[in-house]
């Protein structure tokens, strides 16, 4: 019987799951992608079996071959260089630690690379990084989507300062990616550790890992004499990462293909000027011009066709626990919602939410604040209040849309940014000033809904866009009336009349140009009829998107800059060229 551990070239009638013990069938060791059906654990597998799961049959195309490392130290310890290479080429069949391919995933283009622990544990050399550095620019000229497959130790000891090099040329490499707006994706598989972890691996739009992978820059052992203190077992696990905001997706390899595909789609954009888009086409047929926003359909634009609502009532409905939440939406209005998860500095909070989406099969960036139902979700996700980790999630993936090109669609529903100590800590003033600038140097159409409650800066600061939409059933406010009757009125139970002072109401917030529409609900609110609710939103959001799919990225920066320049021109007895 032989462990699954090893590198076998042929593939035995039993193996042993290197995690739980339990034999396995040899060829459905293989048919399940060395995935154990005991206990889930995912064995190591080649790049060639990696990318004969992972790509479209017959329709791989090498790239870089015959690049290969030599000995430029003329390294020896207990063996020299040049024959370790040799026996990792003849035990493997590839010329070094990785292999690079054109190809599809689900008729998606993509440029892969793939790495092989098996060649001198996936060691990153000379040739690695060469590798490495020509898939980013072949995807760069052909701009199509980069896939990377990390499995590495680390960088390689037997090349010295000249491995080390390749940490800095790779990452120059994701830095022209990202200059250009091209994908990249990173599937992270156990391990991936040292020089490739602390750079191509970490330096992906998106984050992928199979369950259970370790990453990190020094490992488990390392750390433990180090530190002379015994680490958790999940230390630097997938699961470890992803809860602390440095992985966006856990995948097991049977859904590793319909993921990638699903975000390979996005990669995929239409050179600019080289047709009319769907949008402007659907605009023109209509009888409209592009840009110009009209009275009717599914976004009331004149508050006089808004009925009053008692300010106070108005507000405890907001709050109901019966509306849908930004989840509830992502999930109805739109399709193939794929959640983001992380702020890649060491948090996820749970009260934004965020990722991808299609809205009538126009891809979108989505973020929301999420509340819940029950009790123990809103626990959980803070009321939907968000911490700075939150709002810096929020920051990486509407940067994401920037580079892509993607619109972006936010739904905001809370009380207001988190207040907690550990928040202050973390510089929670600065992240919302921080996450409004950013949100003003969008070069992507930006839509915001207030769907509930929209409380303060911590609203505010997802809903700094071009078009600022309210439910009929959602409120907006500088403070809570309840924090308002505290500070004025000295008087909690003046609630009430600071909610009628505040005209925090759909129709006063649209009469003052706060919102630019109103998206009517069914009868008896949106908690009502959840689905009519969701039909209504999305009729409205794909004409917004529509009026501002013609502008330019420079036209929608500037449009929305002028949008928030107008509020609250100051009165002032001096002329106004006096002051210029």
């Amino acid at each position: 019987m032989t462990s699954a551990i090893e590198n076998t070239t042929e593939t035995p009638d039993w193996v042993l799951c290197p995690s739980c013990g339990a034999a396995v069938y040899g060829k459905r060791w293989e048919r399940d992608l060395r995935v154990c059906a005991d206990c889930g654990a995912h064995g190591p597998l080649g790049a060639r079996a990696r990318i004969e799961a992972l790509l479209d049959p017959d329709g791989a195309v090498p790239i870089g071959e015959g690049v290969r490392s030599r000995d430029v130290l003329g390294f020896v310890d207990r063996r020299p260089y040049p024959d370790r290479l040799a026996d990792a080429r003849a035990r493997t069949g590839t010329d070094d630690a990785v292999r690079c391919v054109r190809g599809t995933i689900e008729g998606h283009p993509v440029v892969a690379a793939v790495m092989d622990f098996a060649f001198l544990g996936g060691s990153l050399g000379c040739a690695v990084g060469e590798l490495i550095t020509r898939a980013a620019e072949a995807a760069l000229a052909e701009r199509v989507p980069l896939l990377l497959v990390t499995a590495s130790g680390g960088a390689r000891m037997q090349e010295g300062a000249y491995s080390l090099m390749q940490m800095a040329k790779t990452g120059a490499a994701m830095a022209r990616l990202d200059e250009a707006g091209v994908l990249s994706v990173c599937l992270v598989t156990d391990p991936t550790f040292g020089g490739v972890a602390a750079s191509f691996a970490s330096l992906a739009d998106v984050i992928i890992a199979e369950p259970g992978a370790r990453m990190g820059f020094a490992g488990r052992r390392v750390i433990e004499q180090t530190i002379r203190q015994r680490l958790p077992e999940s230390f630097q696990t997938a699961e470890f990462l992803f809860e602390r905001g440095f992985v966006d997706i856990i995948a097991r390899r049977p859904e590793q293909r319909a993921v990638l595909a699903g975000l390979l789609a996005l990669g995929a954009r239409p050179v600019p000027g080289r047709r009319t888009s769907a949008p402007v086409r659907r605009i023109q047929a209509a009888g409209r011009s592009p840009g110009v926003r009209r009275d009717g359909g599914p976004v009331v634009r004149d508050a006089a066709r808004l009925a009053e609502q008692d300010p106070w009532d108005l507000v405890r409905r907001a709050r109901s626990l019966d509306r849908p939440t930004a989840l509830d939406y992502f999930a109805s209005v739109f399709t193939g919602f794929r959640e983001l998860h992380g702020d890649r500095t060491g948090g996820d909070c749970p009260a934004i939410v965020a990722g991808t989406a299609r809205l009538d099969g126009r891809p979108v960036v989505v973020v929301g604040t999420q509340k819940g139902h029950r009790p123990d979700e809103l626990a959980r996700r803070n009321f939907g209040m968000a911490t700075p980790a939150g709002y810096r999630k929020a920051r990486r993936v509407t940067g994401l849309a920037a580079k892509l090109g993607l619109p972006v669609v936010t739904l905001v529903d809370t009380p207001g940014a988190y207040p907690g100590a550990a928040a202050e800590e973390q510089g929670q003033a600065a992240v919302i000033a921080e996450t409004i600038r950013h949100m003003t140097t969008l070069p992507v159409p930006v839509v915001a809904v207030l769907t509930g409650e929209g409380g303060s800066g911590g609203a505010l600061a997802l809903a700094t866009a071009n078009r600022v939409l309210g439910l009929a059933g959602a409120t907006y406010s500088v403070i809570s009336p309840e924090g308002c009757a505290a500070i004025l009125w000295q008087d909690p139970a003046a609630a009430p009349a600071a909610a009628r002072a505040l005209g925090l109401t759909p129709a006063s917030l649209l009469r003052h140009g706060v919102l630019d529409g109103v998206v009517p609900e069914p009868p008896g609110g949106a908690g009502a009829d959840p689905a009519a609710a969701a039909e209504r939103l999305r009729a409205a959001l794909a004409e917004t998107l529509d009026e501002l799919a013609p502008l330019s990225g420079d036209a929608l920066v500037a449009d929305r800059r002028d949008r928030f320049r107008r509020f609250g021109a100051a009165e002032t007895t001096v002329p106004e060229e006096a002051i210029r």
